[in-house]
């Protein structure tokens, strides 16, 4: 039996489509049913490798974790990483398959509507519903003749459809109504709700703008989202925020600082710092706000080459340097880790239009891009000495990288002779999530407060991040039962009444 669908459609993007996506996923595996979710395709530079070693957005893993099913690149059958303006590397069920721009991509239409239509197929035969995402705007009607994502995605489904609009940003009469008056009529019938997210202040002032929707729209509004700043989720390919505390709040706290690159990558490598006691993290994006920080990480990027150079144009190679030279801790992260080595060499060039360039130098290792691209998860029990400490404990976590690397003249394309690899005060590791292991990331702490001087109290009872985003997960769904009209989830999708079996 095939599954049902609901698919969550969005005014434009950054609305709160991936999350409420999300948290349909953990209130119908609340109910009791087999849900999995779906986004035909990404643009994000942010992924993850499952355990099969494929690659696929982060959004759609989150999504998977909150419908307490096991992530699988169907799930997200096309990603699309921008690594520069005008081109994007493609990976299509997992892989890679290329870089390509707009126009060259769209002539693969029908290879890819193969491979989102296959993917879906296999979700549908096996779940009982599915949770569809859209991107962007259904209504972008220049784009709209080789959307695979949105109402094409919905018809191939057979998918009901409820539409988000996001009030703090203004204008939510004409976003909501000016989109439902660009689809066509089949289009419009799909649509079967409107959900109105983070709204702030008195709702009953909004009631009357509620009435007029509905009237003019002709659809009924599911619920009124309020704004939130306790609850965490990863969104889809949301910025960081630039900065959040030039400075540590109080003289104990550590003050970690991420350089914010132009093509930045996977962010939630340091996200899980911010929920940390006695942490203080903040983004970098000009070389005066750096500061004195206790630690600075360079991340990882889609384009180590193009980054690297920015870096240098814009002073910061300069100002990491004389960081370090004061005995300033630096951590390299994937992209992050080759640039600060002595070469990056890109014959094929697969990372940019040049052949060869010259890294930071902090490390002795060179870095040569090739068309073969890592993915690997890895369960690991790491013991360094960094930061005058033994920085101990289990590791979960994943490599997405292009190239390999000569380290002191031996080979670690794979990152296995030096996972993590300390060399004076700087540090580099492949490795994404590494600080998601309690065990790690409170031993990696200690050291670094121990090295600032700091007295850091441990956390006793520090949890890993699956723990912490299992309470968000809870409290998001919660946010969405007391807000949100479920009835009418579960009527659209005429489902039958089904015992809560978990919560």
């Amino acid at each position: 039996m095939k599954a049902k669908a609901i698919m969550v459609l969005g005014t434009g993007s950054g609305v709160g489509k991936s999350v409420i996506a999300a948290g349909f996923c953990r209130i119908l595996s609340n109910w009791g049913y087999r849900v999995a979710p779906f986004k035909a395709q990404n643009m994000s530079n942010n992924s993850y490798v499952t355990e099969e070693g494929g690659e696929m957005g982060r959004a759609q893993v989150v999504q998977a974790e909150c419908a307490r099913v096991r992530p699988h690149t169907d799930m997200n059958p096309v990603l699309l990483k921008p690594a520069a303006d005008n081109h994007s590397q493609v990976v299509v069920q997992g892989h890679a398959i290329g870089h390509f721009e707009a126009k060259k991509y769209y002539g693969q239409r029908e290879v890819i509507a193969r491979a989102i239509r296959e993917s879906y197929e296999r979700l549908a035969s096996e779940y009982e519903v599915i949770v569809l995402e859209g991107a962007g705007s259904p209504a972008e009607m220049n784009l709209k003749k080789n959307d695979l994502v949105n109402m094409q995605m919905a018809a191939w489904a057979d998918a009901a459809c409820v539409l988000v609009g996001d009030i703090d940003k203004g204008g939510i009469f004409a976003s909501l109504l000016g989109t439902l008056d660009l689809l066509t009529p089949e289009e419009r019938q799909r649509i079967q709700g409107l959900i109105v997210n983070k709204f702030r202040g008195d709702l009953t002032l909004f009631n009357d703008g509620i009435d007029y929707i509905e009237k003019r729209g002709g659809k009924k509004i599911w619920g009124v989202l309020p704004y939130f700043h306790s609850i965490k989720l990863d969104e889809e390919d949301a910025l960081p925020e630039k900065n959040t505390h030039a400075l540590a709040a109080s003289k104990n706290d550590l003050d970690i600082a991420v350089v914010l690159l132009p093509r930045m990558s996977n962010f939630t490598d340091f996200e899980v710092l911010k929920s940390e006691p006695g942490v203080r993290l903040r983004y970098v994006d000009r070389v005066e706000k750096l500061g004195s920080p206790d630690l600075l990480i360079l991340p990882g990027t889609k384009a180590t080459m193009a980054d690297c150079r920015y870096l240098k144009e814009s002073g910061f190679r300069e100002k990491i340097q004389a960081y370090g030279d004061r005995g300033g801790s630096v951590l390299g992260i994937c992209g992050g880790y080759q640039m600060m080595g002595s070469k990056l060499l890109d014959p094929d060039r697969v990372e940019s239009e040049v052949a060869a360039m010259e890294g930071f130098g902090f490390i002795n290792m060179t870095t040569r891009f090739g068309a073969r691209k890592v993915l690997r998860r890895v369960s690991t029990y790491l013991d360094v000495q960094w930061l005058g400490c033994s920085i101990q404990g289990k590791v979960e976590a994943y490599e997405i990288h292009m190239g390999s690397t000569q380290l002191d003249g031996k080979n670690e394309s794979d990152g296995i002779l030096s996972p993590l690899y300390c060399f004076g005060n700087f540090a580099g590791t492949y490795y994404h999530g590494l600080f998601e292991s309690a065990e790690f990331r409170e031993s990696f702490l200690n050291a670094l407060a121990s090295r600032a001087g700091k007295q850091r109290v441990g956390d006793k009872n520090a949890v890993s991040a699956w723990t912490r985003k299992e309470e968000h997960f809870r409290l998001w769904a919660d946010h969405l039962a007391q807000n949100l009209d479920l009835g009418l989830l579960k009527s659209c999708l005429n489902l039958p009444v089904a015992k809560e079996v978990c919560s």
